[in-house]
């Protein structure tokens, strides 16, 4: 059997970037050239057409891409289409923030429940959707067949959070907390520090020469 080539994690990066600008090419044309695509995006042509050709023939010489197959190609590869029920722990003012988010929703990533210690939150409701003890928290997953855990709680609490969404089964961790965690190889985590893409925009501002 032919072994899966080994994607970096900067390619996977890109894919979403190019997904947005095709979304919205598929308003006005039917094709677009990797020139043009580098125009937009911000990478190089050579770049784009590399990534691409990690998934196979994308592309036709002399006609570019068909923005329609490129971009359900795209959809493909990072495994959209298809639903992905989520929990969230911290019902506090980012996890209102991420839960009343319409586009998570809208691309099929769905958040089934809200989880927090505070006495004062269990029972309200977030877009309809209910916060309950956190207690409760493992056992609810365990019984939907959660997919995604979301982590909204403070740096102090996060690891404990991660380590019940891991043996309740989930397969990825998409973390808010600022804080790296550990968790096993058999689960996926992505970080959200914001503080970190922050503080990056200051080095930026302060070391861009003014025109």
């Amino acid at each position: 059997m032919k072994e899966k080539p080994i994607i970096s994690n900067a390619v996977i990066r890109r894919l979403p970037r190019y997904r947005r600008y095709l979304k919205e090419l598929k308003k006005s044309t039917d094709k677009v050239s990797s020139k043009e695509l580098s125009e937009l995006t911000g990478y190089t042509a050579s770049q784009i057409r590399q990534d691409l050709n990690n998934f196979g023939d994308f592309g036709q010489q002399g006609y570019g891409y068909n923005v329609d197959v490129l971009f359900e190609g795209i959809n493909a590869i990072l495994g959209l289409g298809k639903s992905y029920n989520m929990v969230m722990a911290g019902g506090g003012n980012l996890g209102k923030a991420i839960a009343n988010h319409n586009y998570y929703y809208k691309t099929g990533f769905i958040v089934t429940a809200i989880f927090d210690k505070n006495p004062e939150l269990i029972g309200k409701k977030i877009r309809d959707i209910e916060i309950y003890d956190y207690l409760d928290m493992k056992d609810y997953i365990e019984e939907n067949g959660i997919d995604i855990g979301v982590i909204c709680t403070t740096k102090d609490s996060a690891q404990e959070v991660a380590d019940i969404f891991c043996s309740a089964g989930v397969r990825g961790i998409w973390n808010f907390a600022p804080v790296d965690l550990q968790i096993p190889d058999n689960v996926c985590i992505e970080n959200v520090h914001l503080s970190d893409a922050l503080y990056s925009l200051a080095y930026y501002m302060n070391n861009t020469k003014s025109e």
